[in-house]
């Protein structure tokens, strides 16, 4: 199952010049989770999984940026869903930047791997078939342009 979020804000202090003086900050609307599946989403907003009535925004705040090479850079920063914070690192990409109608855009992607159930998030289910329903392992890709 793959799903994104719809609603999210943020600021990117972005130095072509200096990567590592950059930073992210980002807000994101959990109830705003759209995997093409209503029922699941209802189910993920719940408080077994965002509990977006009593948390409603996940964040992400860069503490440092490692510059990789011209191209990539780890991002370092808290990440906190459902008020419980932990650290992470988002591997990023950038794209570069264009120029149209007098405004230029950059381009980003960057992903990470976390567990769920570091962040409270240990609702499962036993299948029929055996095997649970849901894995610990969540892989997080993310494609920013500004």
């Amino acid at each position: 199952m793959q799903g994104r979020f719809e609603k999210f804000s943020g600021e990117v202090e972005f130095n072509e010049a200096d990567p590592a003086s950059s930073s992210v900050n980002v807000q994101i609307d959990t109830s705003s989770i759209n995997t093409r599946e209503p029922q699941r989403d209802g189910h993920l907003k719940s408080p077994d999984f965002f509990d977006a009535g009593n948390f409603p925004v996940a964040t992400f705040k860069s503490t440092r940026i490692e510059k990789v090479d011209d191209q990539n850079a780890k991002i370092h920063g808290d990440l906190t869903i459902r008020g419980v914070t932990h650290p992470v690192v988002l591997n990023t990409e950038y794209s570069g930047q264009s120029k149209m109608w007098g405004k230029t855009s950059a381009g980003f992607s960057a992903s990470t791997r976390i567990n769920r159930k570091d962040w409270g998030l240990n609702w499962n289910q036993v299948m029929e078939s055996g095997g649970i329903l849901v894995g610990k392992i969540s892989r997080s890709i993310s494609t920013l342009k500004l």
